[in-house]
């Protein structure tokens, strides 16, 4: 198979590029990424629309991959409790070579086509669930030995790669391929290939949780209350919705745990 994400970069020579060359060439290529995105909205679109029905039957939703595809997956759902106020375990990311390869890669752990299916059923992962896996390459054994189990399971799954006609995509229900094209530096799938896949999980978990009601108008009204930039947002979303004094509206917020809580028990 031919693909993309390895072939040459239209650049060539770039340790003899000043610093102002180098950063218009890669700024050049990244604009390129969104567009790339565009084509495939109709992808993107299906598989949401499965995720939202499975989750209103009471599945997950899990992120697979390996490297910087396993990363931006773990990013993903970690940042989605605090978002939406979601309990732990709703969106799952999973990578090659365990929780130590977020911040050190493991040697030949991508490589392993049976352990992604078992770091799935440690999960317990069943027919409720989607599975999506996260490969730009589209080649990445840990992440289709997973897929084929799962379709083996009658589990509804799923990837985002960056290669057209790959073997995950082949294996995946729904594959979502975005094609950004050549690296900047050639093979170098950690940049426009990795935020095409950034891109994507934004789009999948953040249009989810809206249609799943975690949205109001345009805020975070479950967000978590973590921090104290987070209870000024709150705080600012119940005055807003209630004319209330800033005072007041912490005071509620502080008292019911969410945004949400505190405007619908204040308007009981």
């Amino acid at each position: 198979m031919k693909k993309t994400t390895e072939s040459e970069s239209k650049y060539s020579h770039l340790e003899e590029m000043s610093i102002a060359e180098l950063l218009k060439g890669i700024n050049q290529e990244d604009q390129l990424v969104p567009l790339a995105v565009k084509q495939i909205l109709p992808q993107i679109e299906k598989l949401i629309e499965v995720i939202v029905e499975k989750m209103k039957l009471g599945g997950r939703l899990f992120y697979l991959g390996a490297g910087t595809s396993g990363r931006l997956g773990i990013v993903d759902a970690s940042e989605c409790p605090p978002t939406f106020g979601v309990e732990q375990g709703l969106i799952i990311g999973l990578i090659a070579g365990g929780d130590g390869a977020i911040r050190k890669a493991v040697e030949f752990a991508e490589d392993d086509k049976v352990q992604g299916w078992k770091d799935l059923q440690a999960h317990q992962v069943n027919d409720k669930d989607v599975v999506i896996g996260i490969a730009a390459s589209g080649t990445t054994p840990y992440v289709i030995g997973a897929v084929e189990e799962c379709n083996h399971h009658h589990i509804t799954t799923a990837c985002i790669t960056c290669n057209e006609g790959s073997p995950l995509g082949a294996v995946s229900k729904y594959p979502v391929e975005v094609v950004v094209g050549p690296e900047f530096i050639t093979g170098s799938t950690r940049m426009k290939s990795g935020t095409a896949q950034k891109l994507v999980l934004n789009m999948i978990s953040s249009c989810t949780l809206i249609r799943l009601g975690r949205v109001k108008g345009s805020r975070m009204v479950d967000m978590q209350l973590s921090n104290n930039k987070l209870v000024d947002r709150g705080t600012l979303m119940v005055v807003d919705a209630l004319g209330i004094s800033y005072e007041e509206a912490k005071n509620l917020l502080q008292k019911f745990g969410s945004a949400r809580k505190a405007i619908e028990a204040y308007k009981k």
